[in-house]
């Protein structure tokens, strides 16, 4: 197997690592456009060259496409333009748009739309790490449009990486992004910008911040050219969430201002039983 990687950072590079030395690869080829990117990841050593996309693209079995989904709408009809038999994945978070994109494209059977549950709030090709998809799920999209043998790599490359694969149409899956990722990313940049301008005038917030304030705010660390693409080709489910998030957060307002204790309660109650989903 000769798997090219478009996209040498997090993603990409994590996934590289792992699909190597569990066997799935036997050599891999690398595409950044950033140079710096490039040069780090086969310096770190988790592909073996670099290359240009056409090149790359011809070389490979299989292509995987780990950049941010506003490149990968623009990309990924060019990649297909190139393929002979090769398969092509990509592990973006948003899906309809893409799929939409490639729809009548002459080579769309080839394509697989992906999208692994997993990442870290850090970037780049020094964050690559062994086991990030470790027990995650991911996401195969619309593959009654995709070749069954297409689907059938796909699977197993994910099943190599230890995940669990689940199936969903494009539009069912860009909803469900919405409430269990994205966001929760929002919440975290929200939050962040909330306590820097009240740390201007209070230093000791962040001395006093614990493992409940690390943990909530961890995803604000996360990249903006990867999340801002994100949040706008998925922008009609997340502001569908933002507004029930908003109204919450509101209501909270409102009882605590009030005294309302009652209602917090009831509020904090409701809310533990996201336990029954979480922790079974």
């Amino acid at each position: 197997m000769v798997l090219t990687i478009i996209g040498l950072g997090l993603m990409g590079g994590s996934a590289a690592i792992d699909l190597r030395k569990r066997g799935f690869a036997d050599k891999i080829i690398g595409v950044d456009k950033d140079q710096i990117n490039a040069n780090a990841a086969h310096h770190i050593g988790f592909v073996d060259e670099i290359t240009d996309l056409e090149s790359a693209v011809k070389q490979a079995d299989m292509v995987i496409l780990a950049i941010p989904v506003d490149a990968t709408v623009n990309l990924l009809p060019k990649v297909l333009d190139l393929v002979d038999k090769q398969i092509v994945t990509d592990m973006c978070s948003t899906k309809s748009t893409l799929l939409e994109r490639v729809k009548y494209h002459s080579k769309r059977k080839q394509y697989v739309a992906g999208h692994p549950m997993a990442g870290t709030e850090f970037s780049g090709p020094w964050a690559a790490v062994s086991g990030m998809f470790d027990s995650k799920a991911t996401i195969l999209c619309d593959t009654e449009d995709s070749d069954i043998r297409a689907v059938a790599a796909v699977k197993r490359m994910y099943e190599l990486l230890n995940m669990r694969v689940i199936y969903m149409n494009s539009i069912n899956h860009d909803v469900h992004a919405a409430y269990i990722s994205h966001i929760s990313h929002i919440s975290s940049f929200a939050l962040a910008l909330t306590v820097l301008e009240k740390e201007k005038n209070e230093k000791h917030i962040f001395d006093l911040a614990s493992g409940g304030f690390d943990s909530t705010v961890r995803l604000a660390k996360s990249s903006a050219d990867m999340w801002t693409p994100i949040f706008n080709q998925n922008k009609e489910n997340v502001t569908t969430v933002l507004d029930t998030y908003i109204n919450k957060l509101q209501q909270f307002r409102d009882y605590i201002e009030n005294d309302e204790n009652e209602k917090v309660h009831k509020l904090i109650t409701e809310s533990n039983k996201i336990k029954r989903v979480l922790f079974k």
